[in-house]
C-alpha cells in the first residue's frame, strides 16, 4: 500500500504511514496506480532538483605553476641573474654606492628590490664599521710597535 500524499511504500496492515504519519485507507487497486504515480513523480523531481544543484555549484580552477608575468611590477620577483647583477652593479665603488643608496631608500617601486638593495646596504654598513675598527686597531699596533722599538 502506498501512501496518498508522499508516495512511500507501506505494509498492507498499517494504518500511517511511516515517512509522514497520514493516515492510510484501505483502497481499491485504482487508488495504488495513484500513489505509484506520484512516488515515480516525486523521485523524478528530486532527481531534476539534484541535477541543478550540481549545475549551479561554482567550478573551481587551480592553478598548477606560478606565472610570474601576471604578477604586477612593484612585486614581481627578481631573477638569480638578476641578483647577481644588483651585486656587481652594488659592489662598483661611488656609483654603485649611489645606487645602493638610491634603491634602498626608496628609489625603485618594485619591494624586492628594494629589500635587497636596503639588506645590501646595511650588509655594506657592517662591513664597514668593521673595517675601520680594524684600521684604528692596526693604527694603534702599529704606533706602540714604532714606541717600542724606538
Amino acid at each position: 500500500m502506498f501512501c496518498s500524499k508522499c508516495g512511500k511504500e507501506n505494509v498492507e496492515e498499517a494504518k500511517f504511514c511511516v515517512d509522514c504519519g497520514t493516515p492510510l485507507e484501505k483502497s481499491s487497486s485504482n487508488k495504488s496506480k495513484k500513489a505509484t504515480e506520484k512516488k515515480t513523480e516525486v523521485k523524478e523531481q528530486s532527481t531534476v532538483t539534484q541535477q541543478q544543484t550540481v549545475a549551479q555549484q561554482p567550478q573551481i580552477q587551480y592553478i598548477n605553476a606560478f606565472d610570474p608575468n601576471n604578477v604586477p611590477y612593484e612585486y614581481r620577483p627578481i631573477t638569480m641573474w638578476g641578483y647577481f647583477c644588483w651585486e656587481i652593479i652594488f659592489a662598483i665603488p661611488c656609483i654603485g654606492w649611489i645606487l645602493l643608496l638610491i634603491f634602498a631608500l626608496g628609489g625603485t617601486s618594485n619591494k624586492n628590490l628594494r629589500n635587497f638593495a636596503a639588506s645590501y646596504f646595511c650588509i655594506f654598513i657592517i662591513a664597514l664599521i668593521v673595517f675601520i675598527i680594524l684600521a684604528l686597531l692596526g693604527i694603534v699596533e702599529v704606533s706602540s710597535y714604532m714606541d717600542f722599538v724606538n
